[in-house]
């Protein structure tokens, strides 16, 4: 097996572990972080194959914004954490300290390698134009319904969130 067949497996594995762990979870904070080593992990599989463009956007759209938007959701659900001992809090971080000591080990390797090694996979690059290219030529219509979906549920939100607040504030002035 070659280094970067390891190198798949490894980040693969750990992915899977990840994303196994984030779902497994009771406590939501440990949910997130398992859930952004995930979407780390998959970034470093899209840099390995060659899509360095791919790898930033998974970093800095999922693992970045859309996990700082869940973490402050489950902030305003104020879930209040139960007392554990040290031995508990240890054994429920552990896997995610292996997970991310690995992933950040890989990421590591595969930053500060040097450039001159002969590597026996031939370096493939997707840029952002190839990729939009390639998403608007043969896939326009799926692209057109997901923009269409997220425009609905971010409407949906909006609705929802503003009866909520209507009912909510009713309510209040009453009961004073």
């Amino acid at each position: 097996m070659t280094l970067y067949g390891s190198i798949f497996y490894l980040l693969s594995a750990t992915v899977l572990a990840a994303t196994v762990l984030a779902i497994t979870r009771r406590h939501a904070v440990h949910a997130v972080i398992y859930l952004i080593l995930s979407f780390f992990g998959t970034a470093l599989l899209f840099y390995l194959l060659g899509a360095p463009f791919l790898a930033v956007l998974e970093v800095i759209i999922y693992a970045g914004a859309i996990m700082v938007l869940f973490l402050f959701i489950i902030m305003m659900l104020r879930v209040t954490p139960s007392a554990r001992t040290w031995g508990a809090a240890l054994r429920q971080w552990l896997p995610a300290i292996v997970l991310g000591t690995i992933s950040f080990s890989i990421a590591a390797a595969m930053v500060f390698a040097d450039p001159r090694t002969q590597a026996p996979l031939k370096a493939v690059r997707a840029g952002p134009m190839e990729l939009g290219r390639f998403l608007f030529q043969r896939y326009w219509f799926p692209v057109e319904i997901a923009s269409f979906l997220l425009l609905i549920a971010l409407v949906g939100a909006l609705y929802l969130g503003k009866r909520e607040g209507k009912s909510g504030n009713g309510q209040n002035k009453e009961a004073s």
